[in-house]
């Protein structure tokens, strides 16, 4: 994304015969914001017409609108959902390693597991058999791991205990979990939601205030038709889709490193194209991310500077980025939607 495009350009400016460049970006970018500015640098570099110069790069993340007539939660300055029209895609790992690599670029970071009936993030966390307590009697404190704060019904039941509730006592508990916890000041706050479309879903979509959601899907036709089913109904409830996630797409040998298409090529990309809407990431199947995953060492943790988690980093920053340039609560006038009903 372009610096223009982003708003990132805050000022150019002559001070003391030095022009002085500054940037600020709307996301954060961690150990490379050295890199970018150094980047910047030389190009000024290159212009000797320019005279002295320095560039500055910081970043500020700011708080994005919600749908409808919602209001934001208290400190939290963005809910971003991930979501799929189907479980099996692989969204709860593409989501928990969103969490990590935001939180390892520098923001300050929640994960809420809001699939009721299927729990994992305390297990891919490294969290399984931990209970959060409430210090005034009133909110939960949220459980932390590698410098994310996470909450689950996991933490409150057995782990192979089925969560037998009809649709609106799982809605109800997804909202105490989401407003009774304190979470305290989050820059982000990523939801990993329940698979499918139907009524819990919607019900989520409609009632949760949230900034921006990504779709996972994987690139075979039938995954495809579901997942375009659940950015449909994000657009449907006026919730911004950042972009599409294609998971899984090429299988990696454990034993060659051959990589191979076996579910499809393009089909992420080609979905987000239909859409209008970013491809975030192409990212592969491979045992490494299973088996730090399980471990409770997701691989954004387990292996930052390798091949895959630089994959999720990526993902995380365009995801970051593309919620930067979304329309801001601040100086935002009132919206008027109109819905069937």
């Amino acid at each position: 994304m372009p610096l223009d495009d982003a708003k990132a350009v805050k000022s150019v400016r002559l001070e003391g015969g030095q022009v002085l460049v500054d940037v600020e970006l709307g996301f954060p970018l961690g150990r490379d914001r050295d890199r970018l500015q150094a980047v910047l640098q030389g190009l000024l570099d290159t212009h000797p017409e320019v005279g002295p110069s320095r560039v500055s790069v910081t970043w500020k993340i700011g708080r994005h609108a919600v749908q409808g007539n919602l209001q934001p939660l208290p400190g939290i300055a963005n809910v971003v959902a991930v979501a799929s029209g189907k479980g099996g895609v692989g969204k709860s790992t593409t989501a928990v390693n969103l969490a990590l690599a935001l939180a390892l670029d520098g923001a300050r970071v929640g994960l809420l597991d809001a699939d009721i009936y299927g729990p994992s993030q305390p297990r891919m966390m490294g969290l399984q058999g931990e209970r959060p307590v409430s210090v005034d009697g009133k909110r939960i404190e949220p459980l932390e791991a590698h410098g994310v704060k996470v909450m689950s019904i996991g933490f409150l039941i057995e782990e192979e205990q089925p969560m037998v509730w009809r649709g609106p006592m799982v809605t109800q508990a997804l909202t105490q979990l989401l407003s009774d916890t304190n979470w305290g000041e989050l820059d982000y706050l990523v939801v990993d939601m329940p698979p499918g479309t139907g009524d819990i879903q919607l019900t989520l979509a409609q009632r949760v205030p949230v900034s921006g959601a990504v779709v996972v899907t994987t690139p075979q036709d039938i995954a495809l038709l579901d997942a375009r089913k659940g950015l449909r109904m994000f657009q449907k409830v006026n919730v911004p889709v950042l972009g599409v996630v294609e998971n899984m797409s090429t299988h990696v040998c454990s034993k060659c490193g051959h990589e191979e298409p076996i579910f499809g090529s393009g089909g992420g990309s080609r979905m987000a194209d239909q859409y209008g809407v970013s491809l975030l990431a192409s990212l592969p199947l491979d045992i490494r991310i299973r088996a730090q995953t399980d471990g409770g060492r997701p691989t954004v943790v387990a292996d930052p500077d390798g091949p895959l988690g630089q994959a999720y980093l990526e993902m995380a920053r365009r995801t970051a980025a593309r919620l930067s340039v979304a329309e801001s609560t601040r100086g935002a006038g009132p919206r008027i939607t109109v819905e069937e009903t």
